[in-house]
């Protein structure tokens, strides 16, 4: 018996506290790979995997082929990213056929296959011209079709919108209607960020110690009367709207609303599961995910953007799967670009010590052949 077989064996059986003190770093995590992966069944890992038009078939099967064999159960292939479609779309401008070209190759595999969608963020030109109250509105009542809070892209539209919902619900059905595809990811399924990360902060010249009106939505015509409606009070008259339990509350739950009884009804009308990439802080997006119908979460624990040690990911895991109470699976997200190989593998470690049911990569691209090494040999355990 070699040592990996051993140190496998040690984990299943009874001997697994008395033995685990004499094992390396990596066998220790090896060991508690195979452990989580008997009792919780195997794990399920993801990539997300970013618009990319220049390889040739023949690389992409050796992309698939090699993050399949690595461990990578599904991915994430971005194809609408909030201007552009790229898949054959009847209401969005069409880039490229990108999906319906890997698709059939990522299947072939033995991948899964969601597709990943920009879900409130809107920049196609027609409807920033033609349709500008579609846009969620600040506090100081500056529409993020023509002023965007942080970044020129973020034009966000506002959840409440008849208009806005069926917008999105009907590229939610033109994605469920391909066969092969075995889900839909939701991404930016939120509010522009009242406060921002904060190790994003600096990058915009920017310290947010409180909410800000500049960054504080939706305070558009017909939020403010749904509102009023709902619960009697003008939120304009209210002297500081932010500590407006009611009014934050009403805000979460218009995200929700579009995703429990808009968007998931109409992918699994088609049987293809929902996923959503989450914010750990979710108060700050007005995105009160463990509220949500979906079929798995992938909160986004990019440690490095909160300033924060990869055991962080570890904390927030336990938080996020606390909240869900067993009700859906949650796998961890993890920002490979600040994670050289043998943090990322700390990173799985802290995941499966906060009882994630796996962990998705940003992206697979991102990873170098010395993280798909590591990570396979973490992972087959």
């Amino acid at each position: 018996m070699n040592r990996r077989e051993f140190v496998k064996r040690l984990a299943l059986g009874g001997a697994f506290l008395a033995g685990y003190q004499y094992l390396t770093p990596f066998e220790k995590l090896y060991a508690k790979t195979a452990l989580h992966n008997s009792i919780s069944g195997k794990m399920k890992n993801w990539a997300w995997v970013t618009v990319d038009l220049k390889p040739s078939i023949d690389e992409w099967k050796r992309r698939f082929a090699l993050w399949h064999e690595s461990g990578i159960d599904a991915i994430l292939l971005e194809i609408y990213t909030s201007n552009y479609a790229f898949y054959k779309s009847a209401h969005l401008p069409v880039k490229e056929q990108w999906l319906e070209l890997l698709l059939p190759i990522a299947k072939q595999e033995g991948l899964e296959v969601h597709s990943w969608m920009w879900t409130m963020l809107c920049n196609n030109e027609d409807i920033v011209k033609n349709h500008p109250e579609w846009f969620v509105v600040n506090y100081k009542g500056e529409s993020a079709a023509n002023k965007p809070s942080y970044v020129n892209y973020y034009k966000f539209l506002c959840s409440s919108r008849p208009e806005v919902r069926n917008f999105i619900r009907q590229t939610v059905t033109e994605l469920a209607n391909f066969d092969m595809l075995d889900g839909v990811h939701l991404d930016y399924i939120r509010f522009p960020d009242v406060i921002l990360a904060e190790a994003l902060q600096p990058k915009y010249g920017i310290k947010q110690d409180k909410e800000y009106p500049e960054y504080d939505y939706c305070y558009c015509d017909l939020c403010r009367s749904e509102f009023q409606k709902k619960t009697g009070i003008d939120i304009m008259k209210v002297e500081d709207p932010t500590s407006n339990k009611e009014w934050r509350q009403f805000r979460y739950d218009r995200i929700s609303s579009l995703v429990n009884d808009v968007l998931v009804p109409a992918a699994h009308k088609k049987n293809k599961i929902v996923t959503a990439a989450v914010f750990p802080n979710w108060e700050m997006v007005r995105q009160q995910w463990p509220a949500w119908n979906v079929d798995g979460v992938l909160p986004m624990l990019y440690n490095g953007f909160y300033n924060k040690g990869i055991d962080w990911i570890k904390t927030q895991t336990l938080k996020g799967t606390a909240s869900l109470s067993g009700r859906i699976p949650l796998y961890s997200g993890l920002f490979v670009p600040q994670l050289n190989p043998n943090e990322l593998a700390k990173a799985i470690e802290c995941s499966i010590e906060g009882n994630a049911q796996g962990v998705s990569l940003f992206s697979a691209q991102s990873m170098s052949a010395k993280h798909w090494t590591l990570f396979k040999e973490i992972v087959r355990s």
